[in-house]
This record gives structure tokens, C-alpha cells and sequence, in this order.
């Protein structure tokens, strides 16, 4: 362990004295970006409902801009996109277009460079150029100018024939635009003999491409890209469910593919099932069920139990032991949360998401610090989160399983009006860490507790993680005050989360302090929050 000498040195590095005792991360507007492009806000709250977004969310990419590090700016933005450190999407797209409208030359240039890389799919691009067209009053410019174009263009021409064709046919429009809008708008001219077909294909139509190439001569790979579009025109027309069947092992195609009375067909589903994504399984499983395509101790049921306890799979969808969880929660209740649909859990995936559930924590990376997650235990813990099946109290010890199994040199506590160690270890099943909380104490909660023990104890932590059904500091001292006073008497620099689960909004974090952090609700996007701002990515 480091000497209290070295560790104060470190503290006063990272931080500053503040107006009142203690220390506080001092926040740049660098680090208001970072915390608006992984969440949409530049605050120290993460809200799990969606925000609409506008230029009071983003001052402090408006005022580097206007400082000359307009580059700076779009690097970052390209970072978050390419690191997947984003919990949500549009906040980058919304930046990405802000840099694409500004004054500064250079700062457009960057930005329109980095559409191709930042855009991955149709939905991206069509989200980009919506945020430019709801920019336009504001900033008093035009869209469609030559640059635009030309990303556009670049967007598609960057691509082969065959990965246009299955984008431009899965994703065909979102947010008021469509393929044909964007081609005829950017003036596109095909950088290759693929991407000339499918432009004619969006534009003109199938009969057009049938009629310019029914005599003609072609290479291996426009003939599979002919015939790829050929299977999406039959499937659109046919009501045979063995053809539609046929053309989906046959051609790879995709839900988005069929129309709404082919979903009707079980053997249309079955098919479907063959090559769908871990992640789309796991929200389809009751339906499956519904419509019986997975019937007990049926060949479906064992492809989809296999899949699910494949490590590989879990690995590539990058699969968290929280996905897996709320699948199974779904699934157990036995009914959709809108709608009709009704089904009875088949036994044999209950068992095979239960697996699932344990693997999957081989797949959380460490970030290396040492954590303190202190859990309140009190009876209101028992709520759902919000717009979730799950209770905040399991949620909470699903993360503590997650440090236990992947954080060295960390504590779990439970709380209430007092702390007790809570021992939980790395070999306990999720039952087991739930007994273990039922069994401690409950009382009134205080938020500030876990800091005012860690510093009795002389326990060490990076992270502080409190987990609440909603936040509340009943006790003498406010959260931010015991932090600041941990932090100045550890040497420690210190940060604190607060999850407040079924909160719609509160405020323990100082919003001048970049090491104090606030979610309210939870959700997967929250993992990411978490793990960034752990990592000082945010």
C-alpha cells in the first residue's frame, strides 16, 4: 500500500481545496463534453428516461469550439463512438452535428471526415442529419451544402456493394429520412459497380436493376449482390412459408425483412432462430414461447439453450450478467409488460438463462480500482426499478457479485442507520447474496454512512458505489461533506456514485466536483456510466 505521503501528493494533483472542508475534482469543460457524450448531459446525474436534446446541454462543447479546440472535440467524439464508451447514441450524433454547423473551418472539415466513422449504421446517419436539420434555425446555416454531400456520399461509397445493400435494406428509414432522400439530396455518384446498383435499386426500383442487367455479363460478386436484392423484392411478395424459409437460410435475411404476416408463421420464426444475434434472442424469448416455436424438450428449445451457454456468443454480444438477468425475469413472469401475449416458461431455458447468468460475469472486464459498494437494506429496496422487472435490491446485488468476482482489494457493506460488513464472495450464487442482505438490520438511510466508515476503518477506496431505492441522508452529515472529508484525511482522491433506482431525480452531486456522480433509475446504459466514470473517462 502507498505511504500516506504519496497518496496526499496524488491527492492534491488531481484536485483542488474547495469553499467549504475538503477536496473536489476540478471540472473542465473537456470533461462536461466526456460527461455529454457518454449520457447527454454535462451535469453529475445520469438519468435513465430520455432527454430531449438542445444547446443548454452542451455549452461547454459550444465554448471549446469558440476556444479553437473545435478538433479536440470531434477526436473525442470519435473515441466514445469507437470505444463503445456511449451509454447512449444521439448525444454523439447531436455533438457530431454541432462540430459539422460551426463557424470554425477546421472543426466542420474534422467532423464531416469522421461522419463514416461515427455513423455506423443507416439509423446513425439518418439521426445526424435530422439534429443538423433541428440545428439549422438556431445556427443560422444551411445543410445541404458540398461538405454534406460529400460525407454522404462518402458514407455509402466507403462501404462495398453487398454491406450497402444489407444496410440500406434492414435500416430503410428513421427520423423522417430515407436512402432515397439522402442519395438524391448528396447528388451521389457510385464509386464501384455495387453501390451503382443499389443506388439504382433505392431510386428506381428492382425492375430497373432486373432490366439493366438481365443480359449482361457479370463478376461472382455482382451476381450475389443481384441475387441478395432479387430474395428481398420475392420475400416482400410472397405468402408461401416455405419459400420465405427458404430465402432466409438461403440469403441471410433478417426480421426487418418480412412482412408483418410472415411474423404469424412458427416455421418463419424457426428459421429466423437459426442465426439471430444473442442479443435479439433474449428479447424474443417469450414470444418464441407464445407462439410456440419453443415447445418443451423441442430441437428449437436445445439450439437456443446451446447458444445461450456459449461462452463465445455471450463474449461477442458483449453480453452482461444484467442483460441475462432482466431476460430472465421477463421470461419467468410468464406475459409481456404491454399487450396480450401470455406464455408458460419452459423449464429446460430457465435453466439454460441461469447458466447463462454465471458465465457471464468471465466476461466483465476489471477496471482495477478498489471499490466500496454499500447497499441499503431497507424495505422500500423491494420496489421494482424503474421500468424494470427486477427489484432495486437485486440489482444491487448483481453489482455486488460483479465487484466480488472481478474487483480485487474491494469492500461490500450493507447499510441502513448503521454499516455492516456484508461478506460476500466470489463463489455465491445470487440467492445466496440476497439472503445475506434480508438478513441484516434495517433502519433509516443514510447516504453518508459508508464514507464515514471507510475513514473509521482506514478502509482504502477509489470508488465509493451506494445503492438506494432513492437517495436520502438522514444522518448529520451530507454524502458530499463525509466524501470530501474521507478524501483530505485519507489521501485518498476519492469518488462517489449514487444510484437512487426508482428515483425520478435528486441532487447529492456537487456539480462542480467531476468526482461526485448521480443515477437516477438503472438500466444496461447505467453499466457503462458506471465503468467510465470509474476509469476517469467521464
Amino acid at each position: 500500500m502507498e505511504d500516506k505521503e504519496s497518496r496526499v501528493q496524488l491527492l492534491n494533483e488531481k484536485q483542488v481545496p474547495s469553499s467549504e472542508s475538503g477536496y473536489v475534482w476540478h471540472v473542465t469543460d473537456m470533461n462536461r463534453l466526456q460527461r455529454f457524450l457518454c449520457f447527454g448531459s454535462e451535469g453529475g446525474t445520469y438519468h435513465i428516461k430520455e432527454q430531449k436534446l438542445g444547446f443548454g446541454n452542451a455549452e461547454a462543447l459550444i465554448r471549446l469550439i469558440e476556444e479553437g479546440r473545435g478538433c479536440e472535440v470531434v477526436q473525442e467524439i470519435k473515441t466514445f463512438s469507437q470505444e463503445g464508451r456511449a451509454a447512449k447514441q444521439e448525444p454523439l450524433l447531436f455533438a457530431l452535428a454541432i462540430c459539422s454547423q460551426c463557424a470554425d473551418a477546421k472543426t466542420k472539415q474534422a467532423a464531416f471526415k469522421a461522419v463514416p466513422e461515427v455513423c455506423c449504421i443507416p439509423t446513425h446517419l439518418f439521426t445526424f442529419i435530422q439534429f443538423k436539420k433541428d440545428l439549422k434555425e438556431g445556427m443560422k446555416c444551411g445543410i445541404w451544402g458540398r461538405a454534406l454531400r460529400k460525407a454522404v456520399a462518402d458514407w455509402y461509397n466507403g462501404k462495398s456493394g453487398m454491406a450497402v445493400a444489407l444496410a440500406v435494406t434492414k435500416y430503410k428509414q428513421r427520423s423522417g429520412w430515407s436512402h432515397k432522400d439522402l442519395l438524391r439530396l448528396s447528388h451521389l455518384k457510385p464509386g464501384s459497380e455495387g453501390i451503382a446498383i443499389v443506388t439504382k435499386y433505392i431510386t428506381k426500383g428492382w425492375k430497373d436493376v432486373q432490366e439493366a442487367y438481365k443480359d449482361k455479363e457479370v463478376s461472382t460478386e455482382t451476381e450475389k449482390l443481384l441475387k441478395y436484392l432479387e430474395a428481398v423484392e420475392k420475400i416482400k411478395r410472397t405468402k408461401d412459408e416455405l419459400e420465405v424459409t427458404h430465402l432466409i437460410e438461403e440469403y441471410g435475411l433478417v426480421r426487418e425483412h418480412l412482412l408483418t404476416n410472415h411474423l404469424k408463421s412458427k416455421e418463419v420464426w424457426k428459421a429466423l432462430l437459426k442465426d439471430m444475434s444473442i442479443s435479439v434472442l433474449l428479447r424474443h424469448l417469450g414470444k418464441l414461447t407464445a407462439n410456440s416455436v419453443l415447445e418443451p424438450r423441442g430441437s428449437e428449445v436445445a439450439i437456443v439453450c446451446e447458444r445461450l451457454r456459449n461462452e463465445k456468443l455471450l463474449k461477442k454480444g458483449r453480453i452482461h450478467p444484467l442483460h441475462i438477468l432482466v431476460a430472465l425475469e421477463t421470461y419467468k413472469v410468464g406475459h409481456g409488460s404491454r399487450g396480450k401475449l401470455w406464455w408458460r416458461p419452459d423449464e429446460d431455458i430457465l435453466e439454460a438463462l441461469d447458466a447463462s447468468f454465471y458465465k457471464t460475469f468471465k466476461m466483465v472486464e476489471p477496471t482495477g480500482k478498489r471499490f466500496l459498494l454499500a447497499v441499503d437494506v431497507s424495505a422500500s429496496m423491494t420496489q421494482k426499478v424503474m421500468g424494470s422487472v427486477v427489484t432495486a435490491s437485486t440489482v444491487a446485488a448483481v453489482m455486488c457479485m460483479v465487484v466480488a468476482r472481478t474487483e480485487k482489494d474491494s469492500h461490500i457493506v450493507a447499510f441502513s442507520h448503521e454499516v455492516i460488513p456484508c461478506p460476500v464472495t466470489a463463489d455465491m450464487t445470487l440467492p445466496q447474496v440476497l439472503v445475506k442482505m434480508y438478513e441484516i438490520p434495517m433502519g433509516t438511510t443514510d447516504c453518508s454512512l459508508p464514507m464515514i466508515w471507510a475513514l473509521k476503518t482506514q478502509t482504502a477506496a477509489d470508488v465509493f458505489i451506494v445503492f438506494t431505492d432513492n437517495e436520502t441522508f438522514a444522518g448529520n452529515s451530507h454524502p458530499a461533506t463525509a466524501l470530501r472529508e474521507y478524501r483530505e484525511k485519507m489521501g485518498i482522491p476519492a469518488k462517489l456514485i449514487v444510484c437512487g433506482m426508482t428515483s425520478n431525480g435528486f441532487t447529492i452531486a456537487d456539480p462542480n466536483d467531476r468526482g461526485m456522480l448521480d443515477i437516477c433509475g438503472f438500466d444496461t446504459g447505467a453499466l457503462d456510466v458506471i465503468r467510465n466514470f470509474a476509469l476517469d473517462w467521464i
